[in-house]
């Protein structure tokens, strides 16, 4: 039976949603224009309607997410991006994984920023909230899912299968309802995918802030007022988009396996511009509130930094990066939309600053090269190139698509390599930033002349010179460029740890946020130089022999063929593979699956022995046991040094059948470097294909080889009883011991012969793990041995890369570091406009 009121429900709060937003910025509009007398009564009025808009946003996520938490199938949605396999975790994944669920999270967001705003701002109030209705009403116009004749407005999540698939089942049964939905895509199956896309999307909705103070100050003539609320927001916004930028660098490194963290993909870089662009204007909006200039700069600015927002959900939900990124989304028909949503704020962000740019305050006085407002306008104008340099060319397809439509024909493609284009201009003004940081603090807290620069600058330079040698000898630094970005590096560290420590010496440690955010952009440039500058490949193949034909010759060279229980050398390690295993729900660590049996039901097994970890028993055997994400296997990789055991690692693999072999990375973190690891390449041995039969007449206590193996014939045992058979009386069961030697491990093979009214049974001992089947054939009392039919297959292997990531904890480092700077620069902020909103000078 289909459940449709909770989609009916979905559908009406979106319906409710849409109209009460406009209805706010039609109400927060006559708020703003009307007389004293009446601001009152619209005031209540709007925020009412905003109240109702936010009850209606937030019924309208728990629909969805009722819908995906108890598997209604019968929705498109749940189909489509859930299964029964997923724990809650991954349910909340599978939310946002579609377009649909993404924009619903981004509106849940609004309404959070849009309350706050309301109890924390209300002289701002007015027109800041008609900015926010009308987003909100574009917002929710893209999951509306009306349809008017030929016009589509918004993809609605609440569609029901039947009605989005064309399928037979339903001309026969229209309450047909899938037993199970596809899944969530493997690589969302991660922890950082349940944390990752919520901050990205805070970051997002929080850069309407500053635009929304911004939009109200220049439709109230506050040509100036608008900065000191909007500053704290401007960096909140920084420090979330930030955070989220880290967030995905993270998950790509212990998720994704081209071995790093940050491939330039063109999804990356429409997050990465915005988060530039929005530095800038902190930093120029600083500037003005010190000296009065650069006000038009942080217009433009933050008009840009919105506008590139709305342009990067257009490139990635568009379809428009169909063919040249791998994280962007099918068209669902939005393109439209999303344009006009992008225009719409953009042709109103530009006439009201172009209507009043001649009355937008500006200092008329030359900023000297000894000035900080020349300094910071230095440093902007660098950010700015940054991010022109990245979003032009992440813009071809954009392009060739514009051309297209007008009937032309535009052959630009991105960048090959894209890795190395971005990279190398990157890297220079990663430099010009690093160096502008140091020498920029030096004028922001002293007054500069040339003499003064000098002896304020000649320590730090001496001890960065120092620090960069030292750096540059013992990390074996010997490239050029990464010279010279070791030294800006250490430059900027050094002479922005002297201001902090002059700051701690004087007690205001909240104006100590510009400075800690500096020294963690230092540690992030080292860290990014050493662990993909100097990354190492350790696991080459020294075999002589060509794995597969099959295979690139990347993949034949640079990774190792690990035979289980078989000693291979990697590098200063010896590596041995010692077999899969899955996670089990309330277990440590990881279970062998030799120790599990599936029962047929969804993530269930039945424990084949006693299940003990660290010491302790978790299941005995018999016991049913729930095991998280069953498709997913993980490999043991144990690693030694000089004999001696050191550490193991299980970096994950799972098998799709429309994406193929999903593999995650798995570490080692040491402090100075990371081992990091992953799977190419596994044995497939569900469906083995077995050589021809092999026969062995065996006598008790005798050894023989079985495909290499030493194997130890041990005797035979009379069985009373066996797993799985229920014997009757006459019946006689001998079991088969074998000892079967893999390198340094045991494993014992015992096939079971049953004879039932002169009739033979085999029950054959099978070892996925040695490729091996044995049956017992015959038993010949007369010369007392044993007949053994033995069928074998590849044996289990994995196709390792290992690759050394030096200093990689630097980089880490260095972002929290960073997002430590904006955290006090915020709250320094906020400290302000809240002490001066208390005393009545809020604007």
């Amino acid at each position: 039976m289909i459940n449709t009121f909770i989609g009916n429900l979905g559908h009406f709060a979106l319906i409710l949603a849409f109209v009460s937003a406009l209805v706010t910025a039609y109400s927060y509009y006559q708020y703003t224009i009307a007389q004293e007398l009446d601001k009152a009564n619209w005031r209540r009025f709007s925020r009412v309607t905003f109240y109702v808009h936010s009850l209606a946003s937030v019924t309208v996520a728990f629909a969805l997410f009722e819908i995906i938490y108890n598997h209604r199938f019968e929705y498109f949605y749940s189909y489509s991006h859930s299964s029964k396999a997923l724990p809650v975790h991954y349910m909340i994944s599978s939310f946002w994984e579609g377009q649909e669920g993404a924009f619903i999270l981004w509106i849940v967001w609004n309404v959070v920023l849009g309350l706050v705003l309301i109890h924390t701002n209300k002289f701002w109030e007015g027109p800041v909230m008609i900015v926010f209705a009308l987003v909100q009403a574009f917002l929710v116009s893209m999951i509306l899912g009306v349809v008017i004749g030929d016009l589509k407005i918004g993809s609605s999540p609440f569609i029901l299968l039947r009605d989005a698939v064309s399928a037979p089942v339903f001309q026969i049964n229209p309450d047909f309802k899938p037993e199970d939905g596809t899944g969530l895509n493997p690589l969302l199956q991660n922890i950082w995918m349940v944390i990752h896309p919520p901050t990205l999307f805070l970051g997002y909705a929080s850069t309407l802030v500053p635009f929304a103070f911004l939009m109200g100050g220049l439709a109230t003539k506050r040509y100036s007022e608008w900065v000191r609320p909007a500053l704290p927001w401007a960096q909140f916004s920084a420090m979330i988009l930030g955070m989220g930028i880290i967030m995905g660098a993270y998950w790509a490194y212990v998720t994704l396996n081209f071995g790093g963290y940050w491939n330039w993909d063109p999804v990356e870089n429409a997050v990465y511009v915005p988060w530039l662009i929005m530095v800038a204007a902190i930093h120029t909006m600083i500037t003005f509130k010190k000296s009065s200039t650069a006000l038009k700069s942080s217009i433009v600015l933050v008009i840009a930094s919105f506008i590139l927002v709305l342009y990067a959900t257009f490139l990635v939900r568009s379809g428009v990066l169909g063919d040249s990124s791998v994280h962007s989304f099918t068209d669902l028909g939005l393109s439209g939309q999303l344009l006009i949503y992008m225009l719409f704020f953009l042709v109103i962000a530009v006439f009201l600053a172009a209507k009043n740019w001649k009355h937008i305050p500006t200092s008329d006085k030359e900023a000297s090269v000894y000035s900080r407002e020349f300094w910071i306008f230095i440093g902007a104008t660098t950010l700015a190139l940054m991010a022109f340099q990245v979003i032009l060319p992440t813009s071809i397809p954009v392009w060739n698509a514009l051309v297209e439509s007008f009937g032309g024909i535009s052959n630009m493609a991105p960048p090959a390599d894209q890795i190395g284009f971005y990279t190398k201009f990157q890297l220079w003004f990663a430099v010009a930033v690093a160096l502008l940081t140091a020498v920029g603090q030096f004028f922001w807290w002293n007054k500069m002349d040339p003499k003064a620069l000098r002896e304020s600058l000649v320590m730090p330079y001496i001890i960065s010179v120092v620090i960069s040698a030292l750096i540059i000898v013992f990390g074996k630094v010997y490239d050029i460029p990464y010279i010279i970005v070791v030294l800006a590096s250490v430059f900027t560290i050094v002479a922005n740890s002297s201001i902090l420590i002059k700051l701690i010496k004087k007690s205001t440690f909240k104006l100590a946020g510009g400075s800690l955010a500096h020294i963690g952009l230092g540690m992030m440039l080292i860290g990014i130089m050493f662990s993909s500058g100097y990354s190492e490949i350790i696991s080459y193949n020294l075999s002589g022999l060509t794995y597969s034909n099959s295979w690139e010759e990347e993949m034949n060279k640079e990774h190792v063929l690990l035979w289980i229980n078989k000693p291979t050398q990697i590098k200063d390690y010896t590596a041995v593979y010692r077999g899969r295993q899955k996670k089990v729900v309330g277990v440590p660590g990881f279970v062998n699956v030799k120790q599990l049996k599936s029962t047929g039901e969804i993530n269930e097994a039945i424990a084949l022995e006693d299940i003990v970890a660290r010491g302790r028993t978790y299941f005995a055997k018999g016991d049913k046991v729930k095991i998280v994400l069953e498709e997913n296997d993980y490999f043991q990789v144990d690693y030694y040094k000089d004999s001696v055991f050191q550490f193991s690692l299980n970096p994950m693999s799972q098998f799709n059948s429309s994406m193929g072999l999903i593999s995650s990375p798995d570490s080692k973190r040491f402090v100075n470097r990371d081992l990091y690891t992953y799977v190419s390449a596994i044995n497939d041995y569900e469906d083995p294909e077995w050589r021809e039969d092999e026969f062995y007449e065996v006598a008790p206590g005798e050894t023989f080889y079985i495909s290499d193996f030493v194997t130890t014939f041990e005797g035979g045992e009379v069985l009373s009883q066996v797993d799985g058979l229920d014997l009757r009386e006459g019946d006689v069961a001998v079991k088969a011991k074998l000892v079967v030697m893999d390198y340094d491990v045991e494993k014992r093979l015992e096939p079971v012969f049953i004879i039932r009214d002169n009739q033979v049974g085999k029950i054959a001992a099978i070892d996925n793990e040695l490729g091996v089947k044995v049956e017992l054939e015959n038993i010949k009392p007369e010369t007392n041995t044993f007949s053994f039919k033995v069928n074998r297959y590849q044996k289990d292997y994995v196709v390792l890369k290992a690759i050394l990531m030096p200093q990689i904890n630097i980089l880490w480092a260095g972002t929290i570091l960073m997002l430590i700077g904006f955290c006090v620069a915020i709250y320094r902020r906020y400290d302000e406009f809240k002490k001066m909103r208390d005393k009545g000078m809020e604007a």
